[in-house]
């Protein structure tokens, strides 16, 4: 380099202050970047762009978030003795929900793993979970996605806690929670895997469906979605004037009240989770035709090992031009490491044997690993390549209990599959039970 490159960044994971001489720097998509290329994204001070670093400190990420430019200077002055080339604007970190107008970044961190290690084993605690919240806005991620039953709760607070600390623009992030499983009452009391039965015998009666009063309280203005479809109770219900979204979604109710609490200013969209096609095409065409606010997203199961939406939800998300968020990219971690290597996850996951029992799963991860030593990558950085390639996948929702393997993930957005590559990979996959919805 021949010289400073005038321009302050903003704290990373290791609180960088500015970018000083010595270090080289790198697209993290290579692009050619022009004046009329960087007025075409509105690049100012305000918006600032991405810078990649060849070098870096140990411990941190290899691209930080250029906060300010000094004066009018652009791409041209910036790249003077770079042989690569430096910017990578933030808008391109991005993607449009379906057709809403609502953008997020095209990977969404996905906070079920952060929470109370008493709900599930491999579960990190509130403070490990803050600092991966703080690098992940660091390193661009603007979409955090939680439920209210995570950690029973306390995922939510978590997510709040990170907010409120690292003073994190809430305009600027988008914040996504789920509602219908029962909350326990206490931290170790996992319900999601109980049936209305066993809940009812524990005292849960009339807790499970899709309405919760929390959430709303230490994450709004948010972004809520059905966790699962409910079945059991056919009305609205409110508590102290707020509508719960306790039984929304079975017949002109249901949607009503969704549109209800996003016209009290509870939430801003809404979106739904794993259902079944004919269920989702009934609650947005009611919505549509009734002049009612609409889903904009699915958060649906989907991954190199678990394909079934491809057959009728995809389809339907096309037609109403919503974007999918799939969950569980990686297979709970399956498609992130060699079938041998043990994991406390892997070892402790209550629903990693969905996967594990089928056939073809062994072949697939063994694939996936011969594409990754190919290409000189993670696995999960091709499981994640996979996903984001697919046609009507807007971001996938990734979970890390590690800053390292965080920044791994988000360098899967600069891998590319070739055709054949995709075809070898997806080639042993058979048609197999549904996992995900009820």
């Amino acid at each position: 380099m021949n010289g400073k490159i005038p321009a302050l960044i903003g704290a990373g994971p290791t609180g960088w202050a500015k970018i000083s001489m010595g270090l080289q720097f790198h697209a993290l998509r290579p692009a050619q970047m022009s004046r009329k290329r960087s007025d075409k994204f509105g690049l100012t001070a305000q918006t600032g762009f991405w810078l990649g670093l060849k070098s870096k400190p140990t411990d941190s990420f290899n691209f930080c978030h250029v906060l300010q430019i000094q004066d009018d200077l652009w791409y041209d002055n910036l790249c003077t003795g770079i042989d690569v080339i430096p910017l990578m604007f933030a808008h391109e970190l991005e993607a449009r929900l379906g057709n809403s107008g609502l953008k997020v970044s095209k990977l969404i961190l996905g906070c079920m793993s952060y929470g109370s290690p008493k709900w599930q084993e491999w579960v990190l605690s509130g403070e490990e979970g803050i600092k991966h919240i703080k690098a992940a806005y660091d390193a661009g991620i603007n979409a955090f996605d939680t439920a209210n039953v995570y950690s029973n709760g306390l995922s939510e607070i978590i997510l709040g806690k990170a907010i409120k600390q690292h003073n994190l623009p809430r305009e600027e992030i988008v914040v996504m929670t789920k509602v219908y499983f029962t909350v326990g009452k206490t931290p170790d009391f996992v319900t999601m895997s109980k049936s209305t039965n066993e809940l009812d015998s524990a005292g849960y009666v009339n807790q499970r469906g899709l309405g919760r009063k929390a959430s709303p309280n230490w994450l709004a203005p948010l972004y809520i979605i059905g966790h699962r479809f409910d079945y059991e109770t056919p009305i609205e219900e409110t508590v102290n004037d707020i509508p719960l979204l306790h039984a929304v979604y079975l017949k002109d109710q249901q949607m009503q009240a969704l549109h209800d609490v996003v016209k009290a200013g509870y939430v801003r969209y809404i979106g739904m989770s794993s259902c079944w096609g004919y269920q989702f095409n009934a609650m947005q065409t009611y919505a549509i035709q009734n002049n009612l606010t609409p889903f904009i997203s699915m958060q649906n199961h989907y991954s190199m090992v678990y394909r079934e939406e491809e057959r009728e939800m995809f389809p339907t998300l096309k037609h109403f031009g919503v974007g999918s968020i799939p969950w569980s990219p990686l297979a709970r971690g399956l498609l992130s490491r060699p079938l041998d290597q043990k994991t406390k996850r892997g070892q402790s996951d209550r629903m990693i044997t969905g996967h594990t029992t089928v056939d073809a799963t062994a072949t697939i991860v063994n694939r996936v690993e011969e594409i990754a030593k190919k290409k000189n990558a993670k696995m999960a950085q091709i499981a994640i390549a996979w996903v984001m390639a697919k046609d009507g996948v807007t971001a996938p929702i990734i979970g890390t209990t590690s800053l390292e393997n965080l920044s791994e993930l988000i360098d899967a957005v600069d891998i590319e599959l070739s055709e054949d590559e995709v075809k070898y990979l997806e080639e042993p996959y058979k048609p197999r039970a549904i996992m995900g919805h009820l």
